[in-house]
C-alpha cells in the first residue's frame, strides 16, 4: 500500500470555488486524504458554471443542471459530505457585499477549521494562461469572509438573527498560488483525483489524466515526494493544526 507524508487533518474544512470542477483541479488530492482520515468537508460552488460549453445546442439552464450533477458525483468520489451551490451566473461574477455575506453565512453555519480557496493575487500562469476572473473574485471574497467578516459580531449583524454566531477559521489554504509554502503529498490518492475530475465529462476527457499527473509532478518539484498539491497556508489562529499520518 502506498503511504503519504503526514498531513494536518482538520475536524472540518470548507472548499470555496467559483465553478464545478475547480475544486477537483485545485485540491481533490488533499480533500481525499482529509476525508479518509475522518475530516468533514463541504464544498461551496459560487457560480452555476452555465457558460462552459461550445455546443450550439446547449443552453445555460441545461448546462447548469448537468454541471451540478457532475459536481455532486465528483464530491461523492472524494467523500465530501455536502455541496452548496450559490447559483451566481458564470463569467459575470462581481465582488459585492452580497457575495461576501453569502460566504460569511456559510462559514458561520458550517464553522470549518480550514477554508481552502483560490489565491486572488494570481492573475497569470506563466505566459500561456490568464486566470479566470471568477476565480479571482471568489478568492477575494472568500479571504475577506474568513477575516475579518466571519469573526466580527457587528459585521453583517443581520446574521445573528439567523442564529449564526461569529466564527474564527483556524487556517486559510490558498491554491493556484505563485507563493506556495506548503505541499501535500497526493501520491496515494492521485488516481482518486483523476477519477473525480473525470466525473465532469461535459468539461473534461481522458486526456485530463496525463495533465493531472504532469501538474502534480511539477507541483512536487523540490519536495521529498513525487506528486503534490501546493498551497499558501496561512495560520489565522494559533496553534496550527498538527500533522498526523493520514491515508
Amino acid at each position: 500500500m502506498t503511504t503519504s507524508a503526514p498531513l494536518p487533518v482538520p475536524e472540518s474544512a470548507m472548499v470555496i470555488v467559483a465553478h464545478p470542477d475547480d475544486a477537483e483541479f485545485m485540491t481533490a488530492g488533499t480533500v481525499a486524504r482529509w476525508t479518509r482520515a475522518g475530516a468533514r468537508v463541504v464544498y461551496v460552488v459560487v457560480t452555476k458554471g452555465d457558460k462552459g460549453s461550445d455546443d450550439p445546442e446547449m443552453t445555460p439552464e441545461k448546462l447548469a443542471r448537468i454541471r451540478e450533477e457532475e459536481q455532486r458525483a465528483a464530491a461523492a468520489i472524494l467523500g465530501v459530505e455536502e455541496v452548496v451551490f450559490l447559483g451566481y451566473p458564470d463569467a459575470y461574477l462581481q465582488y459585492t457585499l452580497e457575495l461576501r455575506r453569502d460566504l460569511v453565512r456559510l462559514i458561520r453555519r458550517y464553522r470549518p477549521e480550514v477554508v481552502v480557496t483560490f489565491d486572488p493575487t494570481t492573475r497569470f500562469f506563466r505566459d500561456s494562461y490568464t486566470n479566470h476572473p471568477d476565480h479571482r473574485v471568489t478568492g477575494d471574497a472568500a479571504v475577506d469572509a474568513v477575516y475579518p467578516a466571519a469573526r466580527d459580531r457587528l459585521t453583517f449583524a443581520e446574521l445573528l438573527a439567523e442564529g449564526l454566531e461569529p466564527h474564527k477559521v483556524r487556517e486559510l489554504w490558498l491554491g493556484t498560488t505563485h507563493e506556495p509554502n506548503f505541499w501535500v503529498d497526493i501520491g496515494s490518492v492521485l488516481e482518486v483525483k483523476r477519477q473525480a475530475l473525470l466525473a465532469h465529462p461535459s468539461q473534461l476527457d481522458e486526456g485530463v489524466a496525463a495533465f493531472v499527473t504532469l501538474l502534480a509532478r511539477e507541483s512536487a518539484r523540490g519536495q521529498p515526494f513525487e506528486y503534490a498539491e501546493a498551497f499558501r497556508r496561512i495560520v489565522m489562529e494559533q496553534p496550527p493544526i498538527e500533522p498526523r499520518d493520514a491515508p
